[in-house]
C-alpha cells in the first residue's frame, strides 16, 4: 500500500509546481488540456474519499487488476463525462483555485488512505474489493495520469520509478503477456495504453502482442 501515497504525493507535487501557463498546454489525454486533467484528478480524489467511506460486507468481486475496464479504442475527449470535465475545469478560471482544490481534496484522500484498514472491503462502481486492492489499482491511475501531465511538459518531474514498474506489471497482467525487455516501463505504459504509437523497431519487438494494442484502461 505504500506505493499509493508515493505515487499520489509525486503527482500532486508535480501539479503544485506548475506555472499558470502550463495549465493551458495539452495533456496526454485526448481532448484535454493540463487544466482539464488536473480537474479530473480532483474528481478522482473525491472518488477515493467516497470509496474509502463505503465499507461493505459482501465478498470481493474484483482485485487491483480486474477492477479496471479495458477497451481497445483510446478516448476521443467527446464522451459526455469527459466534456463535463472540460467545462468544469474552465469554470475555475484562475489556475491557483484549481491547484488549491486539488491540494485540499487530494491531501484529504491521502490521509484517508493512510488511515484505512487494508483488509476492509469497500464498494465502488458496482464492485467490491479490499482497500489494499483498491489503493493498488490507483497506483496505475496515478502513474498513467502523471505521464499524461508531463506529455508536453518535459521539464516537469515524472512518476516514481517504483510506481511505473508496478503499473507495468499490472498492465502486463491485463494483457496476459509481457512487453519486450527492451521497453522501459514508461514506454510499455505509453505504447501499451495507446498514448503513443510504437516505432517500427518497437512494433517488431512486440510481435503478436502489437496486434492486440492498445489496452485502454478506464
Amino acid at each position: 500500500m505504500d506505493l499509493f501515497p508515493r505515487s499520489w504525493t509525486a503527482l500532486r507535487t508535480a501539479v503544485a509546481d506548475l506555472c499558470d501557463q502550463d495549465f493551458e498546454q495539452p495533456s496526454g489525454c485526448a481532448g484535454w488540456l493540463v487544466r482539464d486533467l488536473v480537474c479530473h484528478l480532483v474528481i478522482d480524489a473525491q472518488d477515493v474519499l467516497i470509496t474509502l467511506a463505503t465499507p461493505v460486507e459482501a465478498e470481493p468481486t474484483v482485485d487491483a487488476v480486474t477492477y479496471w475496464n479495458v477497451d481497445d479504442r483510446p478516448p476521443t475527449g467527446q464522451d459526455p463525462l469527459d466534456a463535463l470535465t472540460v467545462r468544469l475545469a474552465a469554470a475555475y478560471e484562475d489556475p491557483h483555485l484549481l491547484r488549491f482544490h486539488l491540494d485540499d481534496v487530494g491531501s484529504a484522500a491521502g490521509r484517508a488512505a493512510a488511515l484505512a484498514d487494508p483488509g476492509v472491503r469497500v464498494g465502488t462502481r458496482g464492485e467490491v474489493l479490499t482497500v489494499a486492492d483498491y489503493l493498488d489499482a490507483y497506483v496505475l491511475e496515478w502513474t498513467l495520469h502523471h505521464l499524461d501531465l508531463t506529455a508536453h511538459l518535459p521539464a516537469v518531474a515524472g512518476p516514481p520509478a517504483e510506481g511505473t514498474a508496478r503499473s507495468r506489471a499490472m498492465l502486463e497482467t491485463i494483457a496476459g503477456a509481457a512487453f519486450p525487455a527492451s521497453f522501459t516501463d514508461t514506454d510499455a505504459l505509453l505504447v501499451g495504453t495507446g498514448r503513443r504509437a510504437p516505432t517500427d523497431e518497437e512494433r517488431t519487438a512486440l510481435g503478436a502482442l502489437g496486434e492486440r494494442l492498445p489496452f485502454v484502461i478506464g
